[in-house]
């Protein structure tokens, strides 16, 4: 079964660089075969092309036209489409108590800004859109399905299931993406990794990823050790088994998935697969079950590495992986 289920539709903040990878996209879908790259031509096309796509966003049949002609390129059966929970302008309180936006902080400096740039969307259009697509997914034999991907943090579990309540959704994914505060995956705050002892940092971590387990929220848990994202890791083989060792525990006892992600080794410094090898081993080793991310954010992204990250299953003795319809888990034979 081929399927691929984290994957972003977009995600500001909408600077240039945005602007230029967008393009690039567009470019490789269609362009006119008459028109040269690099004429005037081309830039004329492809600017109205990127026009288009500001104008209408990202939930629009254009824009997810792209990610079905992706997935059928890929041959993929299942694809499921999420959004970061901090898009959606209804959950600005939920934030505003979680993380460092204090004008006076350095990072809550940087943190203001990230999250007025990126918090744009409302939760209402998303789900629309996805929900309007999928019969047109179908009849090319793909399964589209809805989700979301929820920042989980601590003490906050009632919150965040009223939050969710309001939409069917296929599947929950949580993550963590903050340790008291700090969104440590921000290129513009990565220098704090150095204010830090790094057992002290990744014991915190991985207690909120244990308690993001087990509050049982989710259907899956991603990217376990995406904290190594700027490549700041520990060397303590010791340490790293205790913690690889109740992560896969809490997985097992509660029943909860988790994935085989793909976007730190492709978009980040790290360039190494979520969870990396040991971590992996152990995983597959207590039983956990997986599905595969290639946590793409655009179309020509969609289904990075799953390919391959579903033989590097398949050879660690993986049987099946797992994909979700209406909060329900499905085993498909790998």
């Amino acid at each position: 079964m081929k399927m691929d289920f984290h994957v972003h539709l977009e995600e500001g903040p909408y600077t240039v660089k945005w602007l230029e990878r967008t393009a690039k996209t567009l470019s490789s879908f269609g362009a006119p075969a008459d028109l040269e790259k690099g004429s005037k031509a081309f830039m004329r096309w492809q600017t109205k092309q990127l026009q288009k796509r500001v104008d209408q966003g990202c939930f629009s049949s254009f824009w997810l036209d792209l990610y079905l002609e992706k997935a059928k390129q890929l041959g993929l059966k299942k694809v499921g489409i999420v959004d970061h929970l901090y898009r959606f302008k209804e959950t600005r309180s939920y934030f505003e108590k979680n993380i460092i936006l204090d004008p006076i902080h350095p990072i809550g400096r940087a943190q203001s800004a990230w999250l007025n740039h990126v918090m744009t969307e409302n939760m209402a259009d998303f789900v629309e859109a996805i929900e309007k697509e999928k019969e047109k997914w179908r009849l090319q034999g793909i399964e589209l399905k809805l989700g979301i991907e929820a920042d989980y943090f601590e003490g906050c579990e009632t919150e965040l299931t009223e939050l969710l309540g309001e939409y069917a959704w296929d599947f929950v994914i949580g993550s963590v993406h903050f340790v008291d505060g700090w969104g440590f995956d921000n290129p513009q705050t990565a220098d704090v990794f150095l204010k830090y002892d790094l057992k002290e940092l990744y014991n915190r971590f991985y207690i909120i990823v244990e308690s993001a387990i087990r509050s049982e929220l989710f259907d899956f848990v991603a990217h376990l050790d995406n904290l190594k994202v700027f490549n700041y890791q520990v060397q303590d083989i010791s340490f790293n088994q205790v913690w690889h060792e109740k992560i896969a525990n809490a997985l097992v006892e509660t029943n909860t998935a988790t994935e085989v992600n793909a976007g730190l080794y492709y978009r980040y410094p790290v360039k190494e697969m979520c969870p990396g090898p040991s971590f992996l081993t152990t995983l597959v080793e207590r039983g956990v079950e997986f599905t595969l991310s290639s946590d793409s954010h655009y179309p020509d992204d969609l289904g990075n590495y799953t390919a391959d990250n579903k033989e590097m299953l398949k050879k660690l003795g993986v049987k099946s992986l797992v994909s979700f319809d209406q909060r329900a888990k499905k085993s498909h034979l790998i």
